[in-house]
């Protein structure tokens, strides 16, 4: 009984040590980003200004490590981000998203701006029952509408695949 608890335990230490691997990256890069600049006062936002991020960008995912120790090299992949800029989630540019691949089903989610860190997440079920989440975290400037060099993680009780996601401009997608 004793080694079934064993390695239970060492089960569970390594799936937490894979978890703080991916949020300790993605939180400083958030960080990062958004202590560059100095805060600025809040303003009113209109509507025209909260939809900036509205429309569909191209997103590649290149050096894609997967496992739980990120110890095997995955397949670069494209896909089609979609967001919707609405306000709907309680920031001025944030909404709903989807993520279309071009060999599986699309992927329904949101999407906030936090200073000038874009988050966009999407959860999905996985063969064995668990709640698998995709996260894209990323550069963002307001104004413009534009999103830079980021990462993409997919976390299923660890990080399976991370990678560089790589946004193109907006309405970059091909139909």
């Amino acid at each position: 009984m004793n080694d079934t608890l064993g390695g239970k335990k060492n089960k569970m230490i390594r799936k937490i040590l894979a978890f703080t691997a991916t949020a300790l990256p993605l939180l400083a890069f958030a960080l990062t980003a958004s202590a560059a600049s100095p805060a600025k006062p809040a303003s009113s936002t209109s509507s025209a200004s909260a939809q900036i991020f509205t429309g569909d960008y191209l997103v590649s995912v290149t050096e894609t490590q997967c496992g739980m120790f990120g110890d095997i090299k995955c397949g670069n992949q494209s896909y089609c981000l979609e967001l919707t800029d609405d306000g709907g989630f309680g920031r001025p540019n944030s909404g709903t998203a989807v993520l279309k691949s071009f060999v599986s089903s699309p992927l329904s989610g949101s999407f906030q701006v936090i200073g000038k860190t874009i988050m966009v997440s999407f959860g999905v079920g996985s063969g064995t029952g668990e709640a698998d989440t995709v996260v894209l975290v990323a550069p963002a400037t307001a104004s413009t509408g534009q999103i830079g060099v980021g990462i993409y993680d997919l976390a299923a009780g660890g990080s399976e695949a991370s990678g560089l996601a790589t946004f193109g401009a907006k309405n970059s997608c091909s139909n």
